[in-house]
């Protein structure tokens, strides 16, 4: 339950990192135990946290120590609990936001940790929220997703979502309540957990998630026996005031931002002759709710590297440059990025400078090359078929920028076993690594998405060697580009033709 699995080839510890934030200060703390008690890299993951491949044994309790001092730890990063709850990277700085949710994300946190009830629950469970109108959480494909809104009147409040999950049993969440108050968050999420504690199976490892639970009940069952539960509740049991949403929202008061810089990068693109620069700008930021910032995302996915990893030179350099341009803060993502909230517009070229001398100046944030994936078969024990060297090979197939930039938004996720990791089900173009007679093969699907019209990818035809996958998916590729309306996203194109123009490219047969 505190992080460390016995994997492949060695041990792992996964850290935590609650709901993505991380201090400049951290990232160095993070960077030495990679340096000092790993092979020198750590592995950011998609619940927003970090793993060491390599730690051996004996140092583990000198790791944690290590961690403690930077206010770090591992405690239910594994186990039959509550997870890391996840949220959008962006969160208290994007433009769009309606709701910040971390300060919900730290109240389910603090909640959920060692919680007497739900340490031991029938499988591991998962909570992720977000406060955007534009999903970047995932939140339908969660145990509970969680949408913060407010109503006509200006009230906050949230959408409550159950029973979404990937892995064996891929399932979208079922909306549980249309409506709910901040004051009954943590008592709506307990009816939700102590429903399923009692009710979920204990008895098949491959039938204990609260999907299964849900699945076999049937929804409105399940929805009722929540709303019994919830009623049952006293009436002022785990009741969030005013008072404490103010003491948790003072904790995340925003950063000293400038307040009469112009809302334009105008002396940017005058000293930015670079085109490289331009294309970087245009796929690796987000708008900022304060004028004259930016969001910047810093890809961990190079052409040819592993998707997620990041050196501990690199870790220092992100830290640096996260004390020079965003306030000490850097957030993880959960497509494996890094995220530095607020930098000033016209800081955003000599920012892009700096990463390019830390060689993190990739410009692909949706592109294809911007690629989830497990660590599969060269680091997990559960694992059937290799991730890793299957997403280079794409990255380096689809390398250059034009012909990324051509393509257009696309969600490209890889899984090396049926449990997921690589959140392939929910990829627009996703891929399963299956054991076929000892021989790696890959399952296609298409159509999945993780935003808010969320659904599950269809496998459109046999399974394709490793030898033939890049290909296939350049077949993928290029069937998308000779179908597609003008501007018109991958996920859309295959919504609006089906499978038939894709499965014809890649197979020959319609």
């Amino acid at each position: 339950m505190n992080g460390l699995y016995l994997q492949l080839h060695g041990y792992m510890l996964r850290v935590a990192l609650p709901y993505g934030v991380v201090s400049a200060a951290q990232m160095r703390q993070l960077a030495y135990v990679a340096r000092y008690y790993d092979r020198g890299y750590g592995h950011f993951t998609t619940r927003q946290n970090i793993q060491f491949n390599w730690p051996r044994l004996q140092d583990v309790p000198d790791i944690l120590a290590v961690l403690a001092e930077a206010d770090l730890h591992c405690i239910q990063t594994s186990g039959n609990c509550v997870r890391n709850v996840t949220t959008d990277h962006f969160a208290g700085a994007a433009a769009e936001e309606l709701l910040d949710p971390r300060l919900y994300a730290e109240i389910l946190r603090q909640w959920s940790t060692d919680h007497p009830e739900f340490t031991y629950l029938p499988r591991k469970f998962k909570i992720a929220i977000t406060g955007s109108p534009q999903d970047r959480a995932a939140i339908r494909v969660h145990d509970i997703g969680i949408i913060g809104s407010r109503n006509a009147e200006g009230e906050a409040g949230f959408q409550i979502f159950a029973g979404g999950g990937l892995g064996r049993t891929p399932v979208v969440g079922i909306k549980v309540r249309n409506w709910l108050p901040v004051r009954d968050l943590l008592r709506y999420v307990e009816a939700i957990l102590r429903v399923y504690n009692a009710l979920g199976r204990r008895d098949n490892i491959y039938k204990a998630r609260i999907k299964i639970l849900i699945r076999d009940m049937k929804s409105e069952t399940f929805i009722a026996m929540i709303e019994d539960e919830f009623a049952a509740l006293p009436a002022e049991h785990n009741v969030l005031g005013d008072d404490i949403i103010a003491a948790m929202a003072a904790r995340f008061t925003p950063p000293p931002l400038e307040s009469r810089l112009p809302d334009t990068d105008s002396r940017d693109m005058a000293e930015a002759a670079d085109r490289a620069f331009r294309a970087w700008r245009k796929t690796n930021t987000h708008p900022h709710k304060a004028n004259g910032y930016a969001s910047v995302v810093i890809s961990l996915k190079p052409a040819g590297g592993i998707p997620g990893d990041i050196s501990a030179n690199e870790m220092d350099a992100v830290a640096k440059l996260a004390d020079s341009y965003s306030f000490g803060e850097i957030r993880v993502s959960h497509e494996q990025n890094l995220i530095l909230p607020h930098v000033r517009k016209d800081q955003l070229n000599e920012l892009w400078r700096a990463l390019v001398d830390a060689r993190l100046a990739t410009g692909n944030i949706g592109l294809v090359t911007d690629i989830i994936s497990c660590p599969g078969m060269d680091y997990c024990a559960l694992a059937t078929a290799r991730s890793i060297p299957v997403a280079q090979r794409i990255a380096r197939h689809f390398a250059d920028p034009d012909l990324q930039a051509l393509i257009g938004p696309v969600d490209l996720n890889i899984s090396g076993c049926i449990n997921a990791c690589g959140h392939h089900h929910v990829g627009h173009i996703g891929l399963l690594g299956v054991d076929k007679n000892g021989e790696e093969v890959y399952q296609i699907t298409l159509g999945g998405s993780g935003e808010e019209q969320a659904s599950i990818g269809a496998i459109i035809g046999p399974a394709v060697s490793s030898d033939r996958i890049v290909e296939a998916i350049d077949s993928v590729i290029k069937a998308y580009l000779a179908h597609r309306h003008e501007d018109e996203r991958f996920l859309d194109t295959y919504r609006r033709l089906g499978s038939a123009p894709f499965k014809e490219a890649v197979y020959g047969v319609n």
